[in-house]
């Protein structure tokens, strides 16, 4: 009888070792930020989440690129939200007919890495993952009880490899920071855009690439309430986060404005508690209509653009003007705090997200 039991202990030992969620460190086999991870490891890091925590977490390969990179979702939420996926989508998609509709789950859509050599978003995006579906994480399980969070892991992966692959083999086995250093010197024609040399974050409205087709299909299924486009910029600028520059087009709600502010706010506090620079409101406008940020705000979402420093003269870490070292393991954890700070608002504020749809 003691054998039979120790034998079940140990089953059930197994089981729980087997059920347990990742961290991308410990699938990596490194530290986020202390390398580039290639687009195929984002993928399996993201197929073993799926595994291991089927039930709050459903993965959907919507396409592939033009060098045959698989294009993925991953679709996040309760239990229960996860079962009915479907009818989620169906509710929400009342709404967009200007039914009131009976939604009650709010839809956050995050995008990461649409310019390929803008390479910390897809690192921070493996980090908002495992935030999401850890089961040690009481508060994001919290707001995952109201809220569907959608994670498009990286949407450009054929510049993303192409940035990646150069930058290994110029990188020694220790990075150096001298901005006048070979890896900081990306040549053309660099990672920013797909196979075809085309920037997709230009796409969103004229759909002229093979990846934004495959990729509209499923975003005008869902429609979301907020949609992010994680992006960098130059090294020595600060992070930036909504609200957007003025003017506004005149289609743009005042709901609309006022929740951008209203995340900005809940982005400060963090920022502002971490020692963490920001601007908002200087640059970037919402009037060209085929970005990121600006095709669904046009639609009625809550539309934004984040901004790290960094970009593809970063590196895995580079000395910027006044003296600080910027590495990727600080890029990658800007971008993750801003990923739970949008979910989070998105939560707190379910109810109006959905009645001013």
């Amino acid at each position: 009888m003691k054998r039979y039991t120790l034998l079940a202990i140990l089953f059930f030992a197994v089981l729980t070792i087997a059920a347990q969620v990742p961290s991308p460190e410990q699938f990596l086999g490194y530290k986020v930020g202390t390398r580039f991870t290639p687009h195929h490891r984002i993928v399996d890091y993201f197929k073993a989440v799926a595994a291991a925590s089927s039930s709050t977490v459903k993965l959907q390969q919507y396409g592939t690129t033009n060098e045959g990179r698989p294009l993925m979702i991953a679709y996040i939420s309760s239990p229960q939200n996860i079962t009915n996926l479907e009818t989620i989508r169906l509710k929400n998609s009342e709404l967009t007919t200007g039914k009131s509709g009976s939604s009650t789950t709010p839809i956050v859509w995050l995008s990461y890495n649409v310019h390929g050599n803008e390479a910390s978003s897809s690192e921070a995006a493996m980090l908002t993952l495992y935030a999401l579906t850890d089961p040690a994480n009481t508060q994001t399980k919290t707001w995952l009880q109201n809220t569907l969070v959608v994670i498009d892991p990286c949407m450009n992966p054929d510049g993303r490899d192409r940035y990646v692959a150069w930058f290994n083999s110029v990188v020694g086995k220790n990075y150096n920071p001298n901005p006048d250093s070979r890896e900081h010197r990306e040549p053309w024609p660099g990672g920013r855009t797909n196979h075809y040399n085309f920037d997709l974050n230009r796409d969103w409205a004229w759909q002229t690439q093979t990846e934004t087709r495959q990729r509209m299909i499923v975003y005008n299924q869902w429609m979301p309430q907020i949609h992010v486009d994680f992006h960098e910029q130059g090294y020595n600028e600060p992070y930036y986060f909504a609200p957007a520059a003025e003017p506004f087009h005149e289609v743009i709600t005042p709901w609309q404005r006022e929740f951008q502010n209203t995340i900005g706010r809940n982005h400060a506090r963090y920022f502002d508690a971490n020692g963490w620079l920001y601007f908002t409101k200087e640059r970037f406008d919402l009037l060209y209509p085929s970005y990121g940020d600006t095709y669904p705000i046009y639609n009625g979402a809550i539309g934004m653009t984040y901004e790290q420093g960094g970009g593809p003269a970063g590196g895995l870490g580079v000395i910027t003007e006044n003296g600080d070292t910027l590495t990727l393991v600080d890029r990658a954890q800007h971008h993750y705090t801003t990923g739970l700070s949008t979910i989070e608002t998105a939560s707190k504020n379910a109810q109006r997200l959905l009645a001013e749809y």
